[in-house]
């Protein structure tokens, strides 16, 4: 029994009368579960169903499924799964198709270098992110719908699962290997990462048929965006060897970046000049050019390609000046014309790559689905999670079966698609188009362009994410348990790996929601003068109180993990079991003087009750009962009451002791204190 010493009291049925009411009040009974059932009625069922045994139900439905999926219900799945059946046909083709076409090709443009680029980050030949920057975006223009998402090649996928491709194919020992050698450690490793894009796809595929889109909340946004800044200074460390031309061994595993650190300081002394002097020159001007593209975003027709004209100046220079030859300088090679052979990945490795799968599954979804959301919400139209899992799905499955790595949406090509002024999926179209011009006529000009201007390329695409750091003082600000969240994640990810960031991350982040419902105050309700509104007493100090009558909220999902904690604050608050420890509440245990007759316990907070809370609100039931105190339970929500009902709530309180409101189970409980004389309640209108 509890309560502010500043609270008001009703301490005879004379002030009990006087509250006022206010002008165009009508009176009712209270109503209980029972009788609001009577009177608005359930769920209906038909009569047929309910005579059916549970098999015959089963096949019914099955009946009606299948005829759904004829004639009309057909077309309502066609239309769900290929999206472009919908916004097709409303097309503004005068005022979009120009946006599209300048956002595609930009857009495209920019996918040449850094496909190559996040190619060198997995681990694999530069043309095999050409490949990934073709296929995922076409398949994800017939299948997703998310209108201004770019899908391709992204730098935290390809670290991961660069990660893993060292780890199952490492570098053979010996500095020195043939052609021959070089042409096979490619071609394994090349099999290794199609291999995890067919085992991510397949994983998201899965999901898509249980429905399991809803996945993507557990993955906050504290802790994507700690993962992408914690991956990206992976990415910018493991880069140094590239920019300094040292021939080091990929370190993977925990502590990768500080055994990275750790080498490159070691062999510093045998930098390369001339690669040194390129990637110095290639960040001199990426890095301003990315700037310009930022503070001048509105005034710029289109962003400045920084990249693609990077790449031709160092592939000039470098054909020019021969630094292949005369320097030693690392170069791209051939890259291959036309587009390779369909291959099925080696499904005798697929039960083996499940654990690096699953992690690129999950981040590719994350990503890609809180992308598409923010553009949604930003140009009011709708994504639906579970397709987005089959577009993502179907993308990385089949793009794997012409030697492509995991890819999935991307916070650069994304933003720069809708800054040039990108309207619809069909921008991936003219995207795709400008890769396939380089894939079958125009790739010999890469033949002498530096990889070390790769390496700069992939650094110069992590300024956006190093930049989420800027989000730290707003998120302490708003919530301290955010921060925390962000902060663990990023640690884990830098010190550990990715992957076991990423779980620390989504581990910690429940801890946190779980320990918030075990600091959880039930609070004790008043009475506003003239109005029917209970609100807590700590909050407000001119609430009445009715002497007898205890109104408590229980504003907490009851679950194991928080029966105790619920048996220990209402026997505080009833005055039962005498225990000792004092939980954290609304005010002392002595604002009322006199012991509780009655009880009212507001069950809306109560979102889900699982069987070790419905065993416990039974017993609260029986403690009550043998204490003398009358328990009303108030406003349980469908699914809390059929776990509470299932669990034999009823043996142990009748029906008319579940009412559904506070209001209804407060007038119910002031005629059983004899306050009110007729049994009435008071409903604004």
């Amino acid at each position: 029994m509890s309560g502010l010493l500043g609270a008001r009291t009703c301490s005879s049925p004379g002030e009990a009368s006087d509250i006022e009411s206010p002008m165009g009040a009508k009176l009712r009974e209270p109503l209980t579960e029972a009788r609001f059932q009577q009177l608005f009625g359930g769920a209906e069922q038909e009569p047929e169903e309910l005579a059916e045994p549970g098999w015959s139900r089963l096949c019914s439905r099955w009946r009606r499924w299948v005829c759904a999926c004829s004639g009309p219900g057909a077309w309502r799945l066609l239309l769900a799964r290929l999206p472009p059946l919908r916004w097709l046909p409303h097309y503004r083709w005068r005022a979009w198709l120009l946006g599209d076409a300048v956002a595609g090709v930009t857009v495209g443009i920019v996918h040449v270098p850094q496909g190559m680029a996040f190619a060198l980050l997995t681990s694999v030949p530069p043309v095999f992110g050409l490949y990934t920057s073709f296929f995922p975006v076409l398949i994800y223009t017939l299948l997703g719908t998310g209108r201004h998402l770019s899908t391709g090649t992204f730098a935290v996928l390809s670290l991961m699962a660069g990660s893993a491709v060292e780890r199952m194919v490492p570098e053979p020992l010996g500095g020195n290997r043939s052609g021959i050698e070089t042409e096979q450690l490619d071609a394994q490793r090349v099999g290794a990462a199609a291999a995890l894009a067919f085992g991510s796809g397949a994983l998201m595929l899965g999901m898509f048929a249980l429905q399991l889109g809803v996945l993507s909340t557990f993955l906050s946004e504290p802790v994507v965006k700690a993962l992408t800044s914690g991956a990206a200074l992976h990415v910018l460390v493991s880069q140094l060897p590239s920019l300094l031309g040292l021939p080091l061994p990929r370190q993977i595993g925990c502590f990768a970046l500080f055994k990275t650190l750790a080498a490159v300081m070691t062999a510093l002394p045998r930098s390369s000049p001339a690669e040194l002097t390129i990637s110095a020159l290639s960040l001199a001007l990426l890095v301003p050019v990315k700037e310009l593209n930022v503070r001048f975003r509105d005034r710029l027709p289109t962003p400045i390609p920084g990249e693609i004209v990077m790449v031709l100046l160092a592939s000039v220079l470098c054909f020019t000046s021969s630094l292949d030859t005369r320097y030693n300088v690392q170069i791209v090679g051939l890259l291959p014309g036309g587009f390779p052979q369909p291959l099925l990945p080696n499904l005798a490795e697929l039960p083996g790559i499940l654990a690096d799968s699953l992690p690129i599954a999950l981040v590719t979804f994350a990503v890609s689905a809180s992308l598409a959301s923010i553009y949604a919400d930003k140009h009011n139209y709708t994504i639906d999670s579970n397709q987005e899992l089959l577009a993502h799905g179907v993308s990385n499955l089949i793009s794997s079966l012409f030697s492509c790595f995991p890819n999935s949406a991307t916070l650069a090509t994304t933003s720069l698609l809708v800054d040039a002024g990108g309207n619809t999926q069909l921008a991936g179209l003219f995207s795709c188009m400008v890769v396939l011009s380089v894939l079958l006529w125009l790739g010999p000009f890469f033949y002498y362009l530096p990889k070390a201007v790769l390496a700069c390329i992939n650094i110069s695409s992590m300024r956006q994410m190093f930049f989420q750091m800027q989000e730290l003082p707003q998120l302490w600000r708003i919530s301290r348990v955010d921060f925390a969240v962000w902060m663990v994640t990023w640690v884990a990810v830098v010190t550990l790996s990715v992957d076991l960031g990423l779980a620390i991350g989504v581990v910690f982040s429940m801890m946190t929601v779980i320990c918030r419902t075990q600091r959880v105050q039930c609070l004790a309700l008043g009475l506003a003068e003239g109005t029917e509104l209970y609100r807590p007493l700590r909050e407000n100090h001119k609430l009445l109180q009715v002497p007898g009558l205890c109104i408590l909220s229980y504003p907490t999902p009851l679950y194991f993990g928080t029966r105790g904690q619920f048996r220990r604050i209402l026997d505080w608050h009833l005055r039962l079991g005498g225990g000792k420890e004092t939980p954290k509440t609304d005010g002392p245990p002595d604002a009322v003087a006199e012991s509780v007759r009655v009880v009212v316990l507001d069950c809306s907070g109560v979102t889900f009750a699982d069987a070790a809370g419905a065993r416990e609100v039974l017993q609260l039931a029986s403690r009550c009962r043998d204490a003398g105190i009358h328990l009303l339970l108030a406003q349980c929500n469908a699914s809390v009451l059929g776990t509470l009902t299932q669990a034999g709530l009823l043996d142990r309180v009748t029906p008319e002791q579940l009412f559904v409101s506070v209001q209804d189970a407060a007038a119910h409980a002031l005629e059983r204190l004899e306050l009110t004389g007729p049994k009435t309640c008071t409903v604004w209108v």
